[in-house]
């Protein structure tokens, strides 16, 4: 059965239209029309072996605020829908991702219980990487974390490059999301002593 979902949003300040495959190969078309960005989704699908396909058109003549949180909401939505009843899947997952001076932990469970944890987040320094304002990372982690009602504990290690940071997060985050969503044949149900997540 095919894990994937396909989400259309539009507010006033945002109309996003996003596709996702957990079953994928790492295809990605993107345009949020923010250069950073694109390419921080564009290295999620790629290393998570996610297909997906995100267009974004928000206010960004005010900031890119509602583009990146409300992409956020939309992906972690999409992940939501695409696990479906969540049967015979890991639900744990976890990654240490170097990246030359940079070093992300992420640990993630898909539990249905939203909860964000971002340790490390004042080695972000400057307050931009291109057109991509880095207040916003916290930002679209929150937003997914939330939408898709699941654990997202975040750890910088390491780093002193914000883009390298950056990139780290998105792609440790694939790695640990690829392994949470993995089914595994030993699980009947759904892994919990509850019976449900």
């Amino acid at each position: 059965m095919a894990r994937t979902a396909t989400i259309h949003r539009t507010t006033k300040e945002t109309d996003i239209a996003l596709a996702l495959n957990l079953d994928g190969t790492g295809k990605a078309e993107i345009d949020t029309c923010i250069g950073f960005f694109d390419h921080m989704l564009d290295a999620f699908a790629r290393h998570g072996l996610f297909d997906l396909s995100v267009t974004v058109r928000g206010d960004l003549e005010v900031d890119g605020h509602h583009s990146v949180e409300d992409a956020g909401i939309v992906l972690g939505e999409a992940i939501r829908k695409a696990l479906g009843d969540k049967q015979g899947i890991r639900r744990y997952g976890f990654f240490v991702l170097p990246m030359d001076e940079a070093l992300v932990t992420c640990a993630v469970d898909l539990c249905d219980r939203p909860y964000f944890v971002f340790l490390g987040e004042e080695k972000i320094t400057p307050p931009m990487v291109g057109e991509f304002d880095t207040q916003l990372v916290r930002e679209f982690f929150y937003s997914v974390s939330y939408a898709a009602g699941m654990n997202l504990h975040f750890k910088v290690e390491a780093g002193t490059n914000a883009h390298h940071i950056i990139e780290a997060m998105f792609k440790a985050f694939a790695k640990a999301l690829d392994g949470a969503s993995r089914e595994d044949p030993r699980i009947s149900g759904v892994l919990s002593t509850k019976g449900a997540l």
